[in-house]
């Protein structure tokens, strides 16, 4: 791969110490690294929070309506907003603050999550769902796309893959006590209470946000004269399709996304509908599986240096395919665990190898530009993946399903033998 455009940052907010000892951001071990540690802790708390509205949400309406097709209606509904709004995240986030535009986010959803549990307080209102979570899962996007373009600048190219797995390691950590703490909250209080711990933790979040000092970005292109929001999405999906590695990329996430965004409501429906657990059981299973997400973000960047890229990525989807194929015949709750657990590791070394490869090849001006247009094409059709795939089990069966799902995901690994995704260079 070609790493001409990466290059190495300056601290962001210009560091005094770093100044002194005259060290760039790479040079200095992460821990050591303050305004990368506050950045990291307040992404912790938000993912902490975020996961009881991953599981709280589903059984919203799983308690309210009985059916996994509608579970998979709302998943669908969030995430084409998070499409539409893909299309504009990265001319947005090239043109603003972003230190403020992370603030905002996470300020606007606490508001939003924060209505839910107010108003389930005088009964279950299903519509609200379908109001809140499109606008959340937009902010979400423009957040995503903010975080994934000053990562480098806070800890320079030669960490990223380090840092990465990091932030996914402690994030997935908190999904490991997120989780298990949804399901007895939602046991014990109604699904309803879990999402107002949601809102809390976007507050807290944005509160670390205040700390951080983000670099200020070359030349500050914000103020110049800009092109028009549709020819900046023209200018992220021409690079990417110059990219050999980056277009193939493209094209095999859009079918593993399609394939896959309805997991965890196949899941939850299989734990509760199929095998007859409660929300606890489905909180606990959540966290088991976290702990893969866990391993497989701690050992990323061994793995990818010693592998390469192609392997690594290749190797990771084709077990997620495996994981899934065998999600819907287990019958037992420690089975579904592991399996659950096996997915989602593998799912978490594709990723941050994925955004690691994206963050290193692309010129910092154009960074923001190139990560919305992946993402959207990327996600384009996985909505309707989601709605198909839990509208099928409903009809089908789990069973079934899952294994189709899973087998067509070990193919796309096979097909990225044949794309230049397998002669993706080390390191």
């Amino acid at each position: 791969m070609t790493h001409e455009a990466a290059r190495r940052e300056d601290e962001p907010g210009g560091s005094a110490a770093a100044a002194a000892d005259g060290e760039l951001p790479g040079a200095r071990p992460l821990w050591r690294q303050r305004d990368f540690g506050v950045f990291w802790v307040a992404q912790t708390l938000s993912v902490l929070g975020d996961s009881f509205a991953l599981i709280a949400l589903p059984l919203l309406v799983l308690q309210s309506t009985g059916s996994v097709a509608r579970m998979g209606l709302l998943t669908a509904v969030g995430g084409a907003a998070a499409v539409v709004a893909a299309v504009f995240a990265g001319a947005v986030v090239d043109r603003v603050d972003r230190r403020r535009l992370l603030i905002a986010c996470d300020l606007a959803r606490m508001v939003l999550y924060g209505v839910i549990p107010l108003v389930w307080l005088f009964g279950p209102q299903i519509w609200l769902l379908y109001a809140v979570l499109p606008l959340c899962e937009a902010l979400g996007m423009l957040f995503a796309v903010g975080y994934v373009t000053v990562v480098r600048g806070l800890v320079g190219t030669e960490r990223l893959t380090e840092a990465n797995g990091r932030l996914n390691a402690t994030a997935a950590a908190a999904g490991v006590l997120g989780p298990l703490c949804a399901g007895l909250v939602a046991a014990w209080s109604g699904p309803a209470a879990a999402v107002g711990v949601d809102a809390a933790s976007f507050g807290v979040s944005a509160a670390c946000l205040f700390l951080v000092r983000f670099r200020a970005r070359p030349g500050d292109e914000r103020t110049g004269r800009r092109a028009g929001l549709w020819q900046d999405l023209r200018t992220g999906v021409a690079f990417l399709l110059g990219h050999p590695v980056l277009r193939s990329l493209t094209v095999l996430l859009f079918g593993f996304s399609f394939l896959t965004l309805g997991l965890n409501d196949l899941v939850i429906y299989h734990l509760k509908h199929d095998l007859g657990h409660d929300d606890g059981t489905v909180g606990t299973v959540m966290a088991v599986g976290a702990l893969g997400t866990i391993t497989g973000a701690l050992l990323v960047a061994r793995v990818r240096r010693r592998l390469g890229f192609g392997p690594t990525w290749t190797g990771s989807v084709a077990v997620c395919g495996l994981a899934f194929a065998g999600l819907g015949w287990a019958r037992d709750v420690p089975v579904v665990a592991v399996l659950s657990a096996a997915f989602l590791a593998c799912a978490g070394m594709a990723g941050t190898c994925s955004m690691s490869l994206r963050q290193e090849v692309t010129p910092e001006p154009l960074l923001g530009r190139v990560t919305s247009a992946f993402w959207t094409l990327q996600y384009a059709a996985a909505p309707v993946g989601a709605a198909l795939l839990t509208w099928a089990a409903e009809e089908r069966g789990t069973a079934p399903v899952a294994l189709a799902a899973g087998a067509a995901c070990v193919l796309l690994a096979v097909a990225a033998l044949f794309t230049p995704v397998r002669r993706a260079g080390r390191g």
